[in-house]
């Protein structure tokens, strides 16, 4: 049984709060306790609401049933790592354009009122862990919900990387750089580059190059059960960038090392709607 709300508005899409005041009020009337909190830092000339009390979220994701995420995509993804680590579940509410991950339009808050009386169910999404190592070091460690994006930047020109799954060559491919993503992530950036949409419950890894400079680079399914390394080659003197859920950049150099693989923590995703996963495919590529 729910009984206490984390709210989560993206400031810059929700116009003055309005979305996450009616959530509040129909939570509170519902009986269960609200509170609010920032999902990320906002700049410093933005003027929040004096008539809104925000609370830390790291404080007060620790003693909460569930997370409401108010805004797009984005903000699901911004929050998942914070919410998967507390075993807290999440539930969407979309303000954005496409809002794939979200379980309700704005329009639609009123059904935020069966949480209080246990009409819910809860959906685990299959997470990556990624590791990059530099010789013995590790530089950087993360987990992520949609995919792991390892690019050559700004810069017009090719890079290329070497592909291995559980140590034996799978892909060698020069272009934009190389999409691995959960299923959850085929409906993301993996689509866009050419990638199958693949449902949720489907245990596996996906890996999508982006603008291949050769006709033999395809997207390629791997079991879960794979552990997926990728490496720049032909590139001394170049540089690629390497990012998790569109998070802060790595740089990669020659002989780094990026291994990803399925995480043992799982995103719950919470349903209020009882619904096909190609219901929501057929809504959102309809409406967009």
């Amino acid at each position: 049984m729910i009984k206490r709300v984390i709210l989560t508005p993206n400031p810059y899409r929700d116009k003055n709060f309005q979305t996450v005041r009616n959530a509040s009020k129909i939570l509170q009337d519902a009986g269960i306790e609200v509170r609010l909190c920032l999902p990320f830092e906002v700049d410093r000339t933005y003027d929040l609401p004096r008539d809104l009390r925000f609370h830390k979220l790291d404080r007060e994701i620790q003693n909460t049933d569930l997370v409401i995420c108010f805004g797009g995509d984005g903000t699901i993804l911004h929050m998942a790592k914070a919410a998967t680590r507390q075993g807290v579940p999440i539930l969407g509410v979309n303000i954005g354009t496409m809002g794939f991950m979200a379980e309700l339009e704005s329009g639609e808050l009123d059904k935020l009122a069966l949480l209080a009386k246990g009409d819910y169910s809860i959906d685990k999404r299959m997470m990556l862990d990624v590791t990059v190592r530099r010789d013995r070091d590790i530089i950087y460690h993360d987990i992520c919900l949609n995919d792991v994006v390892i690019t050559k930047g700004a810069v017009a020109r090719i890079v290329h990387l070497s592909v291995r799954c559980d140590g034996v060559q799978a892909m060698e491919c020069g272009g934009d750089g190389i999409i691995v993503a959960t299923p959850t992530g085929s409906t993301a950036y993996s689509l866009s580059a050419g990638g199958p949409i693949v449902e949720p419950e489907a245990r596996s890894i996906l890996i999508t190059p982006i603008c291949a400079h050769d006709m033999a680079s395809r997207c390629m399914v791997a079991s879960d059960k794979r552990v997926i390394t990728v490496a720049l080659t032909k590139n001394m003197r170049r540089n690629a960038f390497l990012s998790a859920d569109g998070g802060k950049a790595v740089r990669l150099n020659m002989g780094d090392i990026a291994t990803i693989r399925k995480s043992d923590m799982e995103t719950k995703l919470l349903r209020l709607k009882d619904r096909s996963f190609y219901d929501v495919v057929n809504m959102k590529f309809k409406n967009e």
